[in-house]
């Protein structure tokens, strides 16, 4: 099948004017492309921005933020169970431009479509919560772990789980008022799935970080869907778990907004007690 640019390159001739000034920009610079917001897309190549979703749609891509994806992905052939991006013969300079970039634009993408409503409705939950538990497996663990380090800072009973059965065994004792947040990249994994259901079950609430319309997001109360810039099942996730982890900290960020002023001093009183283990910055270790 061909990638995204090869398509655009074969169907230049057939598309109208419009469109076609919105593929030669594109075809021109696709790094640059990918960096481009729909508006300065659009700029570039002198159309308007409902014509940019029209162009979109003409090669059967879900709007815009999904077009920038498939760009990056086109931009190289890639190289298995490492990353999309990177070539089998790419040096030092290359690859590190490669990850780097790729997570910029998977970053910004994600951005794009993720729905604000959502993330307040998702700051909600939390805020509500009684106690949360946060649930991941594989590379999706650590970033459970990362949440815990974050979320227990809102006075509240928060642990991190990463063990299918420790899982189990806590969703079978939910009640109303415990926040399951589950936190998986595909959506797909059956024991995670089964754990929601058997939350829900039980009376607790389950906020899903996951793709949308997978069977996860399907069981939880309430899903924040997350793109699929790479296909973990063939590489290893890279920007899906800096993607992850950045949507939970825009959660800890709306909890904190929240809080309100009032809440500033818990917080600070926190950070302070971390002084007393650190170096000064102007003073070496002897």
């Amino acid at each position: 099948m061909r990638n995204l640019l090869e398509q655009i390159q074969g169907r230049l001739d057939s598309l109208n004017k419009a469109e076609r000034k919105v593929a030669e920009v594109i075809l021109h610079n696709p790094q640059q492309a990918t960096r481009f917001s729909i508006a300065a897309l659009a700029q570039a190549a002198q159309v308007s921005e409902p014509t940019v979703n029209r162009f979109c749609r003409s090669f059967d891509v879900n709007g815009y933020p999904e077009l920038k994806m498939q760009l990056a992905q086109s931009l190289a052939s890639g190289a298995a169970y490492v990353s999309r991006a990177v070539e089998a013969d790419d040096g030092p300079e290359a690859y590190t431009r490669k990850i780097f970039g790729s997570a910029i634009t998977s970053l910004d993408a994600a951005c794009q479509a993720l729905d604000p409503q959502m993330v307040s409705r998702a700051v909600d939950l939390l805020i509500q919560a009684r106690q949360i538990h946060f649930f991941g497996l594989g590379a999706s663990a650590p970033v459970a772990l990362d949440a815990q380090h974050k979320f227990f800072r809102f006075n509240l009973a928060v642990s991190a789980h990463a063990d299918v059965l420790m899982q189990r065994m806590l969703a079978s004792v939910a009640h109303t008022g415990d926040l399951f947040v589950i936190i998986s990249y595909t959506g797909r994994t059956r024991e995670l799935v089964e754990v929601a259901r058997l939350a829900r079950e039980n009376g607790a609430s389950v906020l899903g970080l996951t793709a949308a319309g997978s069977p996860l997001a399907k069981a939880s109360t309430l899903s924040l869907d997350i793109p699929l810039p790479e296909d973990t099942d063939i590489y290893m996730p890279m920007t899906s778990r800096i993607i992850q982890l950045t949507v939970l900290d825009v959660l800890a960020t709306g909890m904190t907004l929240r809080r309100g002023v009032d809440f500033q001093p818990h917080l600070r009183k926190i950070k302070e007690s971390l002084t007393a283990s650190r170096y000064p910055a102007d003073e070496e270790p002897s």
